[in-house]
């Protein structure tokens, strides 16, 4: 009998990575057991409230040895999975894992060192996974090129409570309206949006460290908060077009979810967005973020529903899973 447990270090929050597993559980039909931070006491940082870090190592690993898993999942490199990881060793139980976010050019971003530190760390946590589970093709090139071996491919979805099958009307005639989603931080580079608020209407649905910075100096921008389910999905068919501003994300859920509902993207052609969007097609890529909302705009709203509202799926996400971790 499959006896199947995920341990991740982020379930209860908002992100990509709480997203997808979130889904996954959904389509088990409750016969996938998760271990997360919530389950035990953690701590978090003022800066990042929503990332929660769990030190209660014995109690985490009495848990993981209690539901006696014939197949674990790891789905983060934090406390959590490293305990998981750590029962694996012991238990000479063989596991896959994933790789989610870029954490070593956070590391980057934010204290201008210890990149390659991480990068070390994250080599040795993964390297008797039998699989790890990466979400675009060039970050996997990436990761090929540093050194990480067992590297599978690995979809994403997008909840149909997320899209609006209805007729796109534009309201405004002066400005382009433009819709960001995600945690509002510095690595996700929302300065670089912020900076065009003279040429569009922005809306920036998501909360974060640096929101409370960004909205006293942006007047003009509409900084909303959390949206979920068909809240969000208005803010998606509302809009003429979503920008991505990002250059260190590993794939970009919310892109697909205003694909899905016919919104063109404007990013830079970097991992996540040149891995999801085509250019020209369903969106613009390059260096000049200005002139790839602008192009945008002009694309066809209902071609690109229709081609997305098909493409992407948890059901695959799930099975895509199950079938790595217990083959």
């Amino acid at each position: 009998m499959k006896n199947i447990l995920i341990a991740t270090d982020t379930f209860e929050q908002v992100n990509g990575v709480s997203t997808t597993y979130k889904n996954i559980f959904e389509f088990s039909n409750n016969k996938i057991k998760i271990i997360h931070p919530a389950l035990f006491k953690y701590k978090s940082f003022n800066a990042y409230p929503e990332i929660q870090f769990c030190f209660q190592f014995f109690k985490v690993y009495k848990e993981i040895k209690k539901h006696n898993p014939t197949h674990i999942h790891i789905a983060t490199e934090g406390p959590i999975g490293l305990v998981a990881r750590i029962y694996c060793k012991f238990n000479k139980l063989p596991f896959t894992s994933a790789y989610h976010t870029r954490f070593p050019e956070y590391l980057e971003s934010y204290f201008g060192r210890f990149k390659n530190i991480a990068y070390f760390y994250l080599k040795i946590f993964h390297k008797k996974s039998k699989m790890i589970f990466v979400p675009s093709k060039s970050c996997l090139d990436d990761l090929k090129k540093l050194g990480f071996t067992n590297l599978h491919l690995w979809t994403r979805g997008v909840s149909k409570d997320l899209i609006i099958d209805a007729p796109f009307k534009r309201k405004n005639k002066n400005k382009i309206k433009v819709l960001y989603v995600g945690r509002v931080s510095k690595e996700k580079n929302l300065m670089k949006l912020c900076e065009l608020h003279n040429y569009f209407e922005i809306t920036i649905v998501g909360d974060g460290p640096i929101r409370n910075e960004l909205e006293n100096k942006y007047k003009s921008i509409n900084f909303v908060g959390y949206k979920f389910g068909k809240d969000l999905a208005k803010y998606y068919h509302a809009n003429d077009v979503f920008c991505f501003p990002s250059l260190t994300d590993t794939f970009g859920i919310v892109i697909i979810e205003a694909l899905s509902n016919g919104l063109p993207v404007a990013a830079y052609n970097v991992t996540g967005p040149k891995d999801i969007v085509t250019h020209g097609v369903d969106g613009f890529l390059g260096k000049n973020l200005k002139e790839n909302i602008e192009l945008a705009f002009g694309l066809n709203r209902n071609q690109i529903r229709r081609q997305s509202s098909r493409k992407w799926s948890w059901q695959e996400c799930h099975d895509i899973l199950i079938s790595g971790l217990t083959h």
